[in-house]
């Protein structure tokens, strides 16, 4: 019989990603999806749809008991949230209730993979070193402590079979932020926030996605790994790239960051009126003008065989050839 997965987050930008590594695994997927949720473009795979009660431990016991998966992916949560507690909630509470009824059902799951973020462990302020897999944690956004808080419930629940993953930014066909970068490139307009230089890593879902589905199989629990490229990258690497493959010239523009945090705060009044966070809010900004997000990679290329396949060059490629064939640039 296959192995049956169930994957949070489905129809997410990850979570579609998983999906297409665990069928090529030959793999029975279960996808949560809630009600509202947009499935079109899920429709033609061969996988289940389920809907999962975050907030009732029994219900999620339950639900895990009925169905007998073998793995569970926790993908799901929050990128855009109004409050620390708002981004708790989905993102810690409800992955502390799956792991609970994942341990206290009857049927016994043998890996849980918890999708976490580098921004659990925030930046590094000088550019001499690499985020460490075990380093200390500063995380400079709700998102990141959110995360953060959500492995520490994790840690302390006996007799869950966990790895984490913390991915550094993750870009590929279907994500929307990279997207609006390239967007104002392909206008011809290069945006720069501050004038501090950076170091920074990027991940391509592909990669990503199979690293996480490949561990399933692996003996490793309770462990936590930080996932990139293996590269460190200058903040004007995803331009230079962008502009090669565009084949364009661009005007390069350097935003002040108090004037940013101004405008972000402004922002984020306004948006309060219609119960919505804004792209650029002040959260995002102390994420994109961090310092140095470069991470080892080396203890997840020993442990699992991580062997990442794409660079920010040919990833980036593959992306846009996408990203035009379905006209979303």
């Amino acid at each position: 019989m296959k192995k049956r997965v169930l994957i949070t987050g489905a129809t997410g930008f990850v979570g579609f990603h998983l999906i297409e590594a665990a069928l090529a695994a030959d793999m029975d997927v279960f996808a949560n999806v809630r009600q509202s949720s947009k499935i079109d473009h899920l429709q033609h795979y061969a996988i289940n749809f389920v809907e999962l009660d975050f907030e009732s431990i029994y219900a999620l016991t339950a639900h895990i008991n009925e169905y007998r998966y073998d793995y569970i992916i926790h993908a799901a949560g929050v990128t855009k949230a109004e409050s620390l507690a708002e981004y708790n909630r989905f993102n810690a509470s409800y992955t502390r209730n799956l792991a609970i009824a994942a341990t206290s059902a009857a049927h016994r799951i043998e890996k849980f993979v918890f999708v976490s973020s580098l921004a659990a462990l925030g930046p590094l302020s000088s550019p001499a070193s690499l985020l460490e897999d075990s380093g200390a944690s500063n995380p400079v956004t709700y998102y990141g402590k959110s995360k953060l808080l959500a492995e520490s419930y994790l840690s302390n629940i006996p007799m869950l079979p966990l790895i984490v993953f913390r991915p550094t930014a993750v870009y590929g066909p279907r994500e929307r932020e990279i997207l609006i970068v390239l967007k104002a490139i392909k206008r011809g307009i290069e945006v720069y926030l501050g004038k501090k230089e950076q170091q920074l890593s990027f991940v391509y879902v592909k990669d990503l996605a199979e690293i996480m589905v490949s561990a399933l199989n692996s003996a490793v629990t309770g462990k936590a790994y930080n996932v990139s490229d293996g590269e460190v990258y200058g903040r004007s690497s995803l331009a230079d790239y962008t502009k090669a493959v565009l084949l364009k010239k661009t005007l390069k523009i350097k935003f002040p960051l108090g004037v940013l945090k101004g405008l972000a705060w402004s922002l984020e009044k306004g948006f309060k009126f219609f119960n919505k966070v804004p792209t650029l809010n002040i959260d995002k900004i102390n994420e994109l003008t961090g310092v140095n997000w470069a991470c080892n990679i080396e203890n997840i290329k020993k442990d699992l065989g991580f062997k990442p396949r794409y660079q920010l060059e040919q990833g980036l490629s593959e992306t846009i050839d996408w990203y035009q064939n379905n006209k979303w640039l």
